[in-house]
C-alpha cells in the first residue's frame, strides 16, 4: 500500500527552468534599455512589446485552459480527472503571476494597439473611429482587471475547497466544486471570448469574426491538456504516480485530446470557410496576410502537424494507452500551438518580424512559468485522497494494470 502521495523531487528541473526564464527575461530588459542608445525608433521598439505579448499569451493560455479542464473534471467526474487534478490546480495557481505580468502590455498599449490607441492613427480610419467607445486604453485596462478577477476568484475557490476536502473529508466541498463548475464554465467562456477580442482581434481593429473567441477557448484548453499529458507521462515514471495511474487513464486523456483537436480544427476551419464564402473586403484581409509568402507554408504545416497527424495517431487505441507515445503527440501539439499562435498574431503587426524574438519570448516565459508551476505542484499531495471517487479510481488502477 502506498504510504505517501507527495510529489517527487523536482528542484533540479525547477532551477533549470528558472535560470532559462531569467536569462531570456534579461535579454528583453536589455533590449528595452539599449534600444534608445542604438537609435531604434519607436516603431521598431514596438517589436519588444509584440514579442512579449506572444510569449505571455501562450503560457497564460495553459493556466486558463487548465481552469476549464478543472471545471470539466468536477462536472463529469471520472478517474481521468482525479489523477490530473493536482497538476491542473498547480497550473491554475500561476494565473495571479501572469496577471501581474500583464501590466507591461497595458503600459505598452499605445505601441501594441496603435491603430486604435493612437489618436492620429484613429483619425485615418473611419471604421475604427466608431469603435473608440469600446477600444480605448482606460476601458481596455478595466476590462482586463475584470477578466483576471473572474479567473483568479475561480482559481482561489477551487483550490481552497480542494485543500479543505483533503484535510476534512467533508463531502460538502465536493458539492461546492461541482455546483460552481457549471456557472464558472459559462463565465470562463464569456471572459475568454471578450479577452481574445480585446487583446488579439483588436490588433486589426477593422477586422472582425464572431467565432474568434471560441477558437481561443478551444486552443487554450487543448494546450493545457497537451501539457498535462506530457507532465503526467513524466510523473507516471516516478512514485507515487507510478502505481496509481493506469493505461486506461491515459486512454481517457487521449480520447479527450482527440476531441479537443477536432473541436479546435472545427472552429478554425469554420472561420475560414465563412470568410471565404462571404468574400467581403473587410474580412478577407486577415487571411491574405496569413496565406502569402512564408505564412502560406506555415498554415500548411499547421494543417498537417496540428490536425491531420494527431488525428490519425489518436485514432489508435494502443497509442492512447501508451504514456510515452501519447506524450510525444502531446509535445507535438504544444509546439504546433506555439506555431499557430505566431501565425495568428505576428502578421497583424504588418512589418518584418523578428521571429527569433518571438521564440525567445516563448522560451523565456516558459522557463518562468514552469519554475513557478513546479513550485506550486510540490506544495500538495499528487492525489486528492479524500475525494469520493478515490476508491473507485484505485480499483480502476488495479484493473487497468
Amino acid at each position: 500500500m502506498i504510504q505517501s502521495f507527495n510529489p517527487p523531487n523536482m528542484s533540479d528541473f525547477q532551477k533549470r527552468a528558472l535560470m532559462v526564464g531569467i536569462v531570456f527575461t534579461l535579454l528583453f530588459v536589455a533590449g528595452l534599455l539599449v534600444s534608445p542608445a542604438l537609435g531604434i525608433t519607436q516603431f521598431d521598439a514596438r517589436r519588444i512589446f509584440q514579442s512579449y505579448l506572444i510569449g505571455w499569451t501562450f503560457w497564460t493560455g495553459i493556466g486558463i485552459g487548465s481552469l476549464a479542464l478543472l471545471m470539466l473534471q468536477h462536472l463529469t467526474g471520472g478517474g481521468w480527472g482525479l489523477v490530473i487534478r493536482r497538476v491542473l490546480e498547480a497550473a491554475t495557481r500561476t494565473l495571479p503571476v501572469m496577471a501581474i505580468l500583464f501590466l507591461p502590455i497595458i503600459l505598452g498599449a499605445h505601441s501594441l494597439y496603435h491603430e486604435w490607441a493612437d489618436r492620429e492613427e484613429v483619425a485615418k480610419h473611419p471604421v475604427v473611429q466608431l469603435k473608440t467607445g469600446y477600444l480605448n486604453v482606460p476601458f481596455f485596462a478595466v476590462r482586463a482587471v475584470i477578466y483576471f478577477a473572474v479567473w483568479i476568484t475561480l482559481v482561489y475557490l477551487f483550490n481552497k475547497w480542494s485543500l479543505a476536502q483533503d484535510r476534512t473529508a467533508d463531502n460538502r466541498y465536493t458539492k461546492n466544486m461541482r455546483t460552481l463548475s457549471g456557472p464558472g464554465m459559462v463565465a470562463l467562456i464569456f471572459t475568454v471570448t471578450f479577452a481574445s477580442i480585446d487583446w488579439y482581434m483588436s490588433l486589426e481593429p477593422e477586422w472582425f469574426s464572431t467565432i474568434y473567441g471560441f477558437i481561443f477557448v478551444a486552443a487554450w484548453t487543448l494546450s493545457a491538456l497537451a501539457f498535462v499529458i506530457a507532465m503526467m507521462a513524466w510523473l507516471t515514471g516516478q512514485e507515487p504516480m507510478k502505481r496509481i495511474v493506469a493505461p486506461l487513464h491515459f486512454h481517457d486523456l487521449g480520447k479527450l485530446l482527440l476531441a479537443l483537436v477536432m473541436l479546435w480544427s472545427y472552429f478554425a476551419f469554420s472561420q475560414y470557410l465563412i470568410i471565404w464564402s462571404g468574400n467581403l473586403p473587410e474580412e478577407i484581409g486577415y487571411y491574405l496576410h496569413r496565406t502569402h509568402g512564408g505564412w502560406g507554408a506555415v498554415i500548411i504545416a499547421i494543417g498537417i502537424l496540428h490536425f491531420a497527424a494527431p488525428f490519425l495517431f489518436l485514432l489508435s487505441r494502443d497509442i492512447k494507452r501508451n504514456p510515452r507515445k501519447l506524450a510525444l503527440i502531446a509535445t507535438l501539439i504544444i509546439v504546433m500551438r506555439m506555431v499557430d499562435l505566431l501565425w495568428m498574431l505576428a502578421p497583424a503587426f504588418h512589418h518584418g518580424r523578428w521571429i527569433v524574438m518571438d521564440v525567445a519570448a516563448l522560451i523565456g516565459f516558459g522557463g518562468l512559468w514552469l519554475a513557478f508551476f513546479t513550485w506550486q505542484l510540490g506544495k500538495r499531495s499528487l492525489i486528492p485522497i479524500n475525494d469520493p471517487q478515490f476508491e473507485s479510481t484505485m480499483e480502476q488502477m488495479h484493473a487497468g494494470h
